[in-house]
């Protein structure tokens, strides 16, 4: 059944269509999940459903009795407010008519009873009289102490009291504008839950690829001011999205060659003009309206990161860690060593520690007991540091280039606008000042901040927030190209599956624990407790029981030779790796290049044929592993 339909609705903005032309329906039952590009159109769309965006053509149908719901983007405020005042406010429309009603209804004046019955018929059609009932259901919904204050509350707990608000309202169609930002994994996942639950439609937007794979019942996609429905899940999308581009630019080739045929021909001279058909003639012209009206695909981003030299093997050692704040213990005890090339992800609750771990590992806070030792030659670049160092008042170009026309990548010289070009920012748009941007277009902005600055340890915190899926994909693949040493602070669950190497995760009462792999790695490896979410009230980070893990299929034995051959491959790793580490101590000497130019190259030549025989040995010796 259908619950709201657009019709050929079109929204403009200057001489930019967001929307054009488009048609839509969303029938009970489904959850679509909205994709594109930052700046298409997508919370234009969602505003448009909700009548809060006035449409420049086109026409809007909804059933009579469906209610619309929001989840909005921006967290509600960390005020005074009460958690059951906010919840409230989802029906603020029948609040307002049981106040009037009371106020009237102890004044007894005979001009005010007409009005009060017809209060009366309007509270009993939208069924007012059980309001604080409604409000208390979605509070134990919820989870939610509706007596706690908003400002004691952490950025997920507000998320669920915003949530509460849309659900009060008993919609039939809930709308949901990046509902994952700044929520951690566990409240992502309960979040997961209660749409699962909800029995009207949905239409989301989100760049959290396994929210979608999870919720999406279809997939519609926002391209060039065109809407696009994909059935099946994400996977299936990518396939048929894939298709239809390839399909696209092979009919943009045929049209361009057919136009440019047709301009040759015109051109021919006297003659050719002479004897022309009128009619080819027009049929050029329209070519060139057709031509002219294409709208060309977006661009993806093409960043890449500056290099710098290599960091020591040692890049940051802790040993015996423990730290506590507020009289509560974060870290307990932990020991960890991080070497060159490691990819590591910190996974946790919100407020349990992790930006803590960092100030401590990156020397800036010194822990309460143990040690923590830096390695050699490390030229940290921070994310989260960016954030506060952006000025909203000055322009894209001023925050990046500090006053230089151009910016050095690789030894290469950018001129500041082709360098913000590769961010998809166009000449214009990077003369706007950063306070005018999208969330989107800000983390742009830090990533080009970032990675004009030569680092050999990366450390990133939430960096993709607000990021859309192909510049997040993008992202991916820079960093697995990334010779240097990651610290990822992410609750993107297939963003640290595909980046990190390994995981520290923070499993409660100050144990973080080191596990091999990505955050499903992590979750085949964990043992018998886990992380709770946190309790509205007791804010408590608390280990619960989980499902006992499979038992594992026994060893197979190795052949006599493979057997040998891997009780080999530690010494002769050690053997290559001393080598190696001997050889980059050489080399980075402050007068390696002053030396016979002769013996520099076969030095250099040395160093990179050790480096390559110690992947081939480590990737050997995992094999060998994996085969036992």
């Amino acid at each position: 059944m259908a619950l709201i339909r657009l019709d050929k609705v079109s929204v403009a903005f200057g001489d930019k269509q967001l929307l054009d032309k488009i048609d839509f329906q969303l029938d009970k039952g489904e959850r679509v999940a909205l994709v594109g590009l930052n700046g298409a159109g997508k919370s234009t769309l969602l505003r448009v459903i909700a009548r809060h965006q006035v449409t420049d053509e086109g026409e809007i149908w909804q059933d009579g009795g469906a209610r619309i719901a929001e989840l909005q983007q921006v967290l509600p405020a960390a005020d005074e407010r009460l958690v059951r005042d906010v919840v409230a406010s989802g029906c603020a429309s029948v609040v307002a008519m049981l106040e009037r009603y009371e106020a009237l209804a102890v004044s007894h004046e005979t001009a005010d009873m007409a009005e009060l019955e017809r209060l009366q018929h309007k509270i009993e059609d939208v069924n007012g009289w059980h309001l604080q009932q409604k409000i208390q259901a979605v509070l134990d919904r919820l989870e939610l102490d509706g007596d706690q204050k908003m400002s004691a509350l952490s950025g997920g707990w507000r998320r669920r009291a915003a949530l509460g608000a849309a659900l009060v309202q008993e919609p039939d169609i809930l709308l949901l504008d990046e509902p994952t930002n700044h929520l951690d994994i566990e409240t992502i996942e309960w979040l997961e839950k209660q749409v699962m639950d909800f029995r009207g439609g949905v239409l989301f937007i989100s760049h959290d690829r396994s929210l979608v794979e999870k919720l999406a019942t279809r997939i519609v996609e926002l391209d060039r001011g065109h809407l696009t429905s994909f059935p099946g899940n994400y996977a299936a999308y990518l396939t048929q999205k894939e298709k239809m581009l390839e399909e696209e630019a092979r009919h943009n080739a045929l049209f361009d060659k057919r136009l440019a045929e047709e301009e040759r021909w015109i051109r021919q001279g006297i003659k050719a003009r002479r004897t022309r058909n009128e009619g080819r003639v027009r049929a050029l012209k329209a070519l060139r309206v057709e031509r002219t009206e294409r709208r060309e695909q977006q661009g993806k981003a093409k960043f890449q990161m500056d290099k710098a030299d290599r960091s020591g093997k040692l890049v940051i050692e802790a040993e015996n860690i423990g730290h506590a704040f507020a009289g509560d213990l974060i870290i307990k005890d932990l020991t960890v060593s991080i070497q060159r090339g490691d990819r590591i992800g910190l996974i946790g609750p919100n407020g349990v520690g992790k930006s803590t771990l960092l100030q401590i590992l990156l020397g800036q806070l010194t822990p309460e007991k143990g040690n923590v030792k830096l390695g050699t030659s490390l030229n940290v670049a921070y994310f989260d540091q960016l954030r506060g160092k952006l000025q909203p008042e000055k322009t894209i170009i001023d925050n990046i280039s500090e006053g230089r026309e151009s910016i050095t990548i690789n030894g290469k010289s950018r001129h500041i606008i082709s360098y913000l070009g590769d961010f998809l920012f166009s000449p214009e748009r990077a003369r706007t000042p950063v306070k005018a941007l999208s969330g989107g277009e800000c983390n742009r902005v830090m990533l080009a901040k970032l990675f004009s600055q030569p680092a050999n340890l990366l450390v990133l915190d939430e960096p993709t927030n607000d990021l859309d899926i192909e510049t997040l994909e993008l992202l991916e693949e820079i960093l697995l190209e990334y010779q240097g040493t990651l610290l990822l602070v992410s609750h993107d669950r297939a963003f640290l599956d595909n980046v990190v190497t390994s995981t520290l995760v923070f499993e409660g009462e100050g144990k973080i624990q080191e596990y091999v792999g990505g955050y499903n790695d992590w979750l085949r490896q964990r043992p018998g407790v886990g992380v709770k979410t946190v309790s509205a009230k007791s804010k408590q980070e608390l280990p619960k029981a989980v499902e006992a893990e499979p038992p594992k299929p026994a060893k197979k034995k190795l052949s006599y030779k493979l057997q040998r051959e891997l009780d080999l491959l530690p010494e002769q790793l050690e053997k290559a790796e001393a080598e190696l580490e001997q050889l980059t101590e050489e080399t980075g000497a402050a007068d390696f290049y002053t030396k016979d130019h002769a013996l520099v190259a076969e030095k250099l030549a040395a160093l990179e044929a050790i480096e390559q025989q110690v992947e081939v040995l480590m990737d050997r010796w995992v094999e060998l592993e994996a085969m036992q």
